[in-house]
């Protein structure tokens, strides 16, 4: 039995006697907000199987998972209403310690949910939750790091982790306790390609039922065999089986934000079905570019741009030419130790003026430390010239200082004739501030729609979705106008709507002059929007260069890492790669008469 919208006669059918879950008419209300986050919502997981749960940033994916976790409202506060069973039992009325013996929970961000000090004892820690006998607890754990390629961590503090190497150690506490359900808020955010196909290929075995919200549909291998597409009120928009409903709505789900893998993408862009394998994919590619070469020789005027990331990295035209081009900070010989690792050796990295510079390696070889010491907050070996660069953190809620999103944009923004940094000495920077609130105001309001956030501008920081509180922590930084702009996986939990969004956001910082750092295991992100990228392995640096020469060269391979199968696809095809993906985003931006 598959998902399907909520209506009267839906609601009066009963489970599924082998349902792992089974959801009837959920609504769920937040105290605070002005709209219902889920508006009505049925589905069935069968014992076994897996249901792929998508829609845009703010949908209320994450809400269905913590309602069936029982954080909600059973730790966060809402108004829920429906017929809800997980496991047996219903975790709206069910305590969470007892609902924790049956079902396996990861969180959108690890670190809410590492507690113990240590790796062996955070995954050990379910096991003796369970009473498992401790001749067992030993070779369980092992077996959990082991599956989700973790046995390295062993003897590690969980303090020390980098943010996919928590991911991991999350999902091995979740996996080792053996639960019934498992309930996966995007597994694979926080990791290398290489190591998200190893948890696709883990998470796709036989095993428990699952629910499971994920971006990189590539990563995942094998598709869930159900899916559930919600829309931004929070009812379902699509349900069914997951190749169909991709197929059937793919035009439409990517405009509204979901991501698609490679195949079906470039399936829907040339109306026809693509084949399974890099071959055929490679094939479409050159197919695909092939006709836009058609198109554009007989098109007498060229077709508007789709709502998708810049059309060039270079600095636009507008730019200054004396803002552009120079060097604004330069490190040398940079080191660092966390614990008893040496984390980074001897790395170089100029950042320039009107530049965006795309950091890239593996789980936990340095790329965070290094953001955090070019931001002065790690102590290191080495120099490094250059005023003080704002950071944008992998945890977004660590940086917020405001009860609502409007004030945490304000907090930045620096008063009319103040040339002080942000919230220093000077006018405070309030909305309230009669002396130039109409400036303030219209400031605050233009940062909030570039970053998508003009919906939520009122709501706590700390109520948003994931999605939404890293543009806020993009927005908020972006308005203190830093020289340098630093960012740590700034497309962590957002749809393709926003991916682009935030694209814009930080190519139009470099073009304001300022020179953009940015940590990701996004490598479509970084085709589109990087100038220069930089490959990191064991801390020190492997290579740097252009996107075309170090995606088509030796060193990703080097550093462990792998491309995409889009992207995989690109690289013996012939075809121009930034040419490619804006050509993808013009067929599947709505109008473009792709096949539905």
């Amino acid at each position: 039995m598959t998902a399907a919208p909520a209506s009267a006669a839906d609601r009066r059918t009963p489970p599924e006697p082998s349902a792992a879950v089974t959801v009837r008419d959920l609504r769920v209300h937040y105290p605070t907000a002005s709209a219902p986050s889920l508006a009505g919502m049925d589905l069935d997981v069968p014992a076994g199987q897996r249901l792929l749960l998508m829609g845009s940033s703010g949908s209320g994916k994450s809400t269905v998972l913590r309602v069936l976790a029982g954080v909600v409202p059973g730790t966060i506060d809402a108004d829920v209403t429906g017929r809800v069973r997980i496991a047996g039992t219903d975790p709206t009325t069910t305590r969470v310690p007892v609902l924790a013996g049956r079902v396996g929970t990861l969180t959108q961000d690890p670190a809410d949910q590492l507690c113990l000090p240590t790796v062996v004892d955070e995954v050990a820690f379910a096991c003796e939750n369970r009473a498992v006998p401790p001749a067992q607890i030993g070779p369980r754990v092992r077996a959990a790091l082991a599956a989700v390629g973790a046995t390295d961590l062993i003897g590690r503090r969980t303090g020390e982790l980098s943010g996919g190497q928590g991911q991991r150690v999350a999902l091995a506490a979740a996996l080792v306790a053996r639960p019934e359900v498992l309930l996966l808020d995007e597994p694979t955010a926080l990791l290398d390609t290489a190591a998200a196909r190893r948890i696709g290929a883990l998470l796709a075995a036989p095993g428990p039922a699952q629910i499971l919200i994920e971006h990189r549909l590539d990563e995942l291998g094998r598709l869930p065999e159900l899916v559930v597409v919600l829309d931004d009120a929070g009812r379902v928009r699509a349900a069914g089986p997951t190749t169909q409903v991709l197929r059937e709505h793919g035009v439409a789900l990517a405009g509204a934000g979901a991501w698609l893998p490679a195949g079906i993408e470039v399936g829907l862009a040339l109306g026809r079905e693509v084949a399974p394998g890099r071959a055929a994919l490679r094939a479409g590619l050159v197919e695909l570019m092939s006709r836009r070469r058609s198109v554009r020789r007989s098109a007498s005027a060229p077709r508007s741009s789709a709502p998708s990331a810049p059309r060039s990295s270079a600095p636009s035209a507008t730019m200054s030419s004396a803002r552009a081009g120079g060097v604004v900070l330069r490190a040398r010989g940079l080191g660092m130790r966390r614990g008893a690792t040496q984390v980074l050796t001897d790395v170089d990295l100029d950042v320039t003026r009107g530049r965006i510079t795309a950091v890239v390696g593996v789980n936990g070889c340095g790329k965070s430390s290094l953001l955090l010491a070019l931001a002065g907050l790690l102590p290191f070996t080495g120099t490094i010239d250059g005023p003080p660069a704002g950071l944008v953190f992998q945890n977004p809620e660590h940086q917020f200082l405001a009860r609502s999103v409007r004030a945490e944009v304000a907090h930045g923004v620096r008063p009319s004739g103040w040339s002080g940094p942000p919230g220093s000495a000077g006018p405070a920077p309030t909305l309230a501030n009669a002396a130039g609130a109409i400036d303030h105001t219209a400031a605050v309001d233009a940062v909030l729609a570039r970053y998508h956030l003009g919906v939520v501008a009122d709501r706590d920081p700390f109520r948003l979705s994931g999605g939404q509180q890293r543009r806020l922590s993009l927005a908020a930084m972006a308005v203190c106008e830093d020289e340098v702009f630093l960012a740590d996986e700034p497309t962590f939990g957002q749809d393709r709507v926003t991916t682009a969004a935030v694209a814009r956001a930080l190519r139009g910082l470099a073009d304001e002059g300022r020179g953009v750092v940015l940590v990701s295991h996004d490598l479509r992100l970084v085709a589109t929007l990087a100038d220069e990228v930089v490959v990191l392995a064991d801390g020190g640096v492997l290579a740097r260069g252009g996107v075309d020469d170090v995606f088509t060269g030796p060193a990703l391979e080097r550093a462990g890492l792998a491309l995409p199968p889009l992207l995989e696809g690109w690289r013996s095809s012939g075809v121009p790669l930034r040419h490619l993906l804006e050509t993808l985003d013009d067929a599947l931006s709505p109008g473009s008469g792709a096949a539905a």
